[in-house]
């Protein structure tokens, strides 16, 4: 059993409106323009309306080799992997004192919009004074399930050593992927979706001598559950080419929803003797409108109960990985009653999904 107890979050300097990326793909992409205008009507749909992002127009408008789309992930994913990190472990609204770097027993860095070895929690830990025996989790290649799925393995760890911390951090710097060569469907949804962001959690085990710096209500871990769909790698994930990671991203995650996400959460409330109507919030991935819409449907809820899930994508898009954890952030600042209980979602590569069940205490 765990505890999160604090949250921080790292935002890119650079902000753009929807309707100034719709135009600015309407221009890169001029030698499809019959093919592009029938499928700019997404960015009108996608119920986003701001995201950030670590380059600027003029970079996206260039071509870019793998090479140098690496080396600026590297550069700025430590840069707001740490503006996260400082956050989290001194942020007022959820701490009554700072948690100092030292404290930390693990590290789990999660991340799939770019390559590093030694992976980047090394350099958080040359940068700020974590102890040298601080244990490392890097997870790569879980895409959108990144954030729930680095909840989960830091619930197990403090689970199993109940007085130590884990710091979860995830950093999706999706720009950087940006194809501008590529004109199929995939790569124009998400250029109406994604976003660049960087968030950490921290996850206290139940005899931690830390939990009593907690200042509200907080969220528990009580049960946690992975599901993977076979044989639908095309789903979702990447394509590695010689100008860096083209984005997949299938149609049929919608209805995979209805289906395979809809077993898994009757499944999930089955085992944890729970029903719909009794979970206060869903905290959901927003991987896109439709993708929260289809969720609504299968748990017979409204969007009000989805509302930080909707709030986040407005005012961030998707930003892979670390979007649940902005989502779990906006939970807390509002938090709720004791034993009020919320389910913490998220669909990603392989095609899977992670469950997380959160009691309020």
């Amino acid at each position: 059993m765990s505890f999160i107890i604090s949250a921080g979050t790292g935002i890119p300097r650079h902000h753009m409106t929807q309707e100034e990326i719709k135009e600015l793909v309407l221009e890169v992409f001029s030698g499809s323009e019959k093919k592009i205008k029938r499928l700019l009507p997404v960015f009108d749909h996608a119920e986003v309306n701001n995201r950030q992002f670590v380059v600027d127009k003029e970079w996206l408008r260039q071509p870019h080799s793998f090479q140098e789309r690496n080396q600026l992930y590297q550069s700025f994913a430590k840069e707001h992997s740490l503006d996260a990190a400082d956050e989290c472990l001194s942020n007022s609204e959820f701490l009554h004192e700072d948690i100092p770097f030292e404290a930390i027993d693990l590290i789990v860095f999660v991340s799939s919009t770019g390559i590093a070895t030694p992976s980047l929690e090394v350099e958080m830990l040359n940068d700020r004074p974590f102890r040298t025996n601080t244990a490392r989790m890097p997870l790569w290649g879980l895409g959108c399930a990144g954030g729930a799925i680095g909840l989960s393995r830091a619930s197990d760890w403090t689970t199993a050593y109940p007085e130590k911390l884990a710091l979860v951090v995830c950093c999706e710097l999706s720009s950087l992927t940006f194809q501008k060569e590529d004109a199929k469907k995939s790569n124009l949804v998400g250029s109406a979706l994604f976003g660049d962001g960087a968030a950490a959690v921290l996850v206290a085990g139940e005899e931690s001598p830390f939990l009593n710096r907690s200042k509200k209500n907080k969220p528990k871990m009580l049960q946690t559950s992975s599901q993977t769909k076979k044989h639908s790698t095309s789903v979702m994930g990447w394509n590695v080419t010689n100008h860096g990671l083209e984005v997949v991203f299938s149609k049929s995650i919608p209805a995979l929803v209805h289906s395979f996400w809809k077993e898994h959460i009757q499944q999930f409330l089955q085992e944890t003797r729970l029903d719909s109507a009794s979970i206060l919030s869903f905290l959901a991935h927003p991987g896109g409108k439709k993708v929260l819409d289809a969720m609504e449907e299968v748990v017979n809820r409204s969007s009000r109960e989805f509302h930080h899930s909707h709030q986040v994508l407005a005012m961030h898009g998707n930003m892979s990985s670390a979007t649940v954890l902005y989502v779990l952030a906006e939970a807390m600042k509002q938090g709720a009653d004791k034993q009020e209980k919320s389910i913490l979602s998220a669909l990603g590569p392989g095609f899977s999904s992670e469950l997380l069940l959160l009691e309020w205490c």
